[in-house]
């Protein structure tokens, strides 16, 4: 496979927008797709895009591990903003983000977060399918990522690896590898990143992301908020022995360091990039399992198995129903408390008045909150939700905050004062609808 070549990039954000603009060498730069409007581009992606500089929207919320087919609307938007950006490629996760509604008769949950699907073949022939109606709505190429876990499935039957290889095979789909994610699952599930890099189709990469993460209790976090240990380049250092990647990207999500900080984790990254090169033979595909039986689509079978298991795991984790038998219970809890966590930081991004407003009350107010309640229509919503949750509690009980978030939670709904018996009607309105 031949793909046109990147060189090296830094995820653009606009908390470290003018920092992008400044550092010397970026040859690209990835958005993610959800937090960018074609007509209304932020005015230094413009800049960007006028100095000759590549843009990659990189999706987070399609979904395409999920059981259902990918939203129309959601792969409508994708390509209009790589068409926007004039974008070589897009990029996806093999990941779910929802579970249950009508094909396993319960209420539709968000994870607000990226999970793993198990490694199975029920699951490998939707992602499969998935992938196809997507590759046929985009205009340019797809790449997905292999994502980080803190969990894993019981009874999977192949490796990272070979799950991949055979994605690849079956697809023609490129793979955007993230270094970082394999690192973390090594700490997290004992998995080999030598191994995985072995068996999977390096030739098929489109390209790499490089970040930072921390270990805490045995469990490593991958955060995109610490800077790039020494093992994470390893891995990227054990890649690039194999095969030239036609980018590597520094990804750097939350608590921004200085523009010096980023610079030198970049000359790291291009350290490693030049000190190794490929083997004449290490570019070949490792050894995956055959491809199986040929499919015309994904079977509704697989995906009715794979929607039931996934709903199961998924209230588990944020509606604190049972948990499914088999799975390591210490880590569900701790993957359960990062999906509340990560709801708590993009809430307070989203809506930055609401920290401002609770100050250091925000965290524990939102984690309480979140513990009963999934999230049921994306963060903003969820932002109203909890508002209106604290409201109707009489809380908070500093009369001014209370006056604030009031007139906060008015100019968003057009509504007076949430009063308790509304909140009665609409959460039994909602458990009508989720039936």
């Amino acid at each position: 496979m031949r793909h046109s070549t990147l060189g090296t990039g830094i995820g653009w954000r606009p908390e470290i927008a003018e920092a992008v603009e400044r550092l010397s060498g970026v040859d690209w730069v990835e958005v993610v797709a959800e937090n960018v409007c074609p007509g209304h581009l932020p005015a230094s992606l413009t800049r960007l895009r006028a100095r000759g500089t590549t843009v990659v929207p990189h999706g987070v919320s399609l979904g395409l591990g999920g059981a259902d087919r990918p939203s129309e609307q959601k792969l409508k938007d994708l390509a209009e903003r790589a068409v926007a950006l004039d974008a070589p490629l897009v990029t996806e996760h093999i990941a779910f983000v929802r579970a249950g509604g009508a094909r396993t008769a319960s209420p539709l949950l968000e994870a607000g977060h990226l999970l793993p699907v198990p490694r199975t073949r029920d699951a490998l022939a939707v992602l499969c399918e998935n992938v196809r109606i997507a590759q046929d709505q985009l205009p340019v190429p797809l790449a997905l990522e292999n994502i980080a876990a803190l969990i894993a499935w019981p009874g999977e039957e192949m490796s990272e690896g070979q799950f991949l290889a055979e994605l690849v095979e079956r697809t023609g789909v490129r793979l955007l590898i993230d270094v970082a994610n394999l690192h973390t699952n090594h700490v997290n599930r004992g998995e080999d990143p030598v191994k995985a890099l072995a068996e999977l189709p390096v030739e098929a990469i489109a390209y790499v992301h490089v970040a930072g993460g921390v270990e805490r209790d045995g469990v490593w976090h991958d955060t995109h908020a610490h800077p790039v240990p020494g093992p994470v380049l390893d891995v990227l250092r054990e890649l690039v022995a194999r095969v030239a990647p036609p980018g590597v990207l520094l990804e750097r999500d939350d608590n921004f360091p200085p523009q010096e900080e980023l610079a030198a984790e970049l000359t790291a990254i291009r350290t490693v990039l030049g000190s190794a090169r490929p083997q004449p033979d290490a570019a070949a595909t490792g050894g995956g399992p055959p491809a199986g039986e040929a499919e015309d689509g994904a079977t509704e079978t697989a995906r009715e198995r794979l929607a039931i298991s996934q709903a199961a795991l998924l209230s588990a984790l944020v509606a604190g129903t049972p948990a499914p038998e088999e799975f390591d219970q210490r880590r569900l809890r701790a993957q359960s408390r990062a999906l509340t966590v990560k709801r708590a930081q993009v809430v307070a991004k989203v809506a930055p008045e609401l920290p401002e407003i609770l100050g250091d009350g925000y965290r524990a107010a939102f984690l309480a909150y979140a513990a009963k309640r999934p999230m049921r229509a994306g963060y903003r919503r969820d932002a109203l939700d909890f508002v209106e949750q604290l409201l109707v509690a009489g809380r908070p009980e500093d009369e001014r905050a209370r006056r604030q978030l009031t007139r906060w939670w008015q100019e968003r709904t057009g509504e007076r004062r949430p009063r308790r018996a509304a909140r009665i009607v609409r959460a039994a309105r909602a458990a009508l609808v989720g039936r």
